[in-house]
């Protein structure tokens, strides 16, 4: 599913914390996907061919990201962002989905999961942040960066020049960071660094991310029953198949991790073809 393709399923519904942009793409029960920090709902582009047969996936952009504006005072942290996905779904009318989420979006999935479990079908995690790794040691620079007001004016030249973004901290998600074409580069980071302003903001977003977010919904994310799968790429550097192993001994509905040789962070969006079958596996059995 190319870009252009994907955009013409795309929608707007509004929530209390602002009004969010989605693709709805297929037929069958909601299927929710999150993205994380710094990319948007076109991640999951090649997985949502491969499943939209037998779910209606549902991709959103987190506020700032991708279409999805940013209020001046968004709350950009985990808390805040797994309480927008309840009002999603609440807007849309979605009593439960099958959650799937990478990164930064599988954080804010386990708040939302944790708090609002009854919304939870059935959970599929790939390589994300967990308790004492958000934000990921190997991140920290960047979120320095932000913190000292820096990254803003660098992320404007990774637009104006996206070979820089393929050998920086965003090709580094990838195997083959030629992946990144030129429009998908600017796709995913004008919106949030494509001038000083959405910079500012973006800064804001990162030195959001704080680990007691995820700290305090540890009891909670320890009750959950819903069926839980962990698909890790086994190549990524932030986060390394022990959070996964870590994720399954937490939480009483995962039992089984799916390692993905050599795969690294944004394996959903260069290898889609590793994640689809075992979405397709988890979710026939917990029809």
């Amino acid at each position: 599913m190319t870009l252009d393709q994907l955009d013409t399923q795309r929608h707007i519904t509004e929530t209390p914390s602002g009004p969010i942009s989605y693709v709805d793409v297929g037929d069958g029960p909601p299927a929710l996907f999150i993205h994380g920090v710094g990319l948007s709902n076109l991640l999951w582009r090649g997985v949502i061919a491969g499943v939209s047969d037998m779910r209606r996936c549902l991709a959103l952009d987190l506020p700032l990201h991708g279409h999805s504006p940013a209020r001046p005072d968004q709350d950009f942290s985990v808390r805040a962002l797994g309480q927008l996905l309840d009002e999603f779904c609440e807007s849309l009318d979605l009593d439960a989905v099958d959650l799937v989420a990478n990164d930064t979006g599988g954080a804010i999935a386990q708040v939302f999961a944790a708090r609002h479990p009854q919304r939870i079908r059935s959970l599929t995690l790939t390589n994300c942040d967990t308790r004492d790794n958000l934000p990921p040691e190997g991140f920290l620079p960047t979120v320095e960066l932000a913190a000292q007001g820096q990254l803003a004016p660098f992320g404007v030249q990774l637009v104006e020049t996206p070979e820089l973004a393929r050998t920086g901290p965003l090709g580094a998600g990838y195997e083959d960071p030629a992946h990144l074409s030129d429009d998908l580069v600017r796709a995913y980071l004008t919106p949030v660094v494509g001038d000083l302003s959405r910079g500012r903001q973006f800064e804001r977003c990162l030195t959001a991310l704080v680990n007691q977010d995820l700290v305090d919904i540890e009891p909670l994310l320890a009750k959950l029953t819903a069926p839980t799968l962990l698909v890790w790429g086994t190549g990524d550097e932030l986060f390394p198949t022990s959070f996964a192993y870590w994720l399954r001994d937490l939480i009483p509905g995962a039992t089984e991790v799916v390692e993905i040789p050599g795969a690294k962070l944004f394996f959903p969006d260069e290898r889609p073809d590793d994640l689809i079958p075992h979405l397709r596996r988890h979710w026939a059995a917990t029809a």
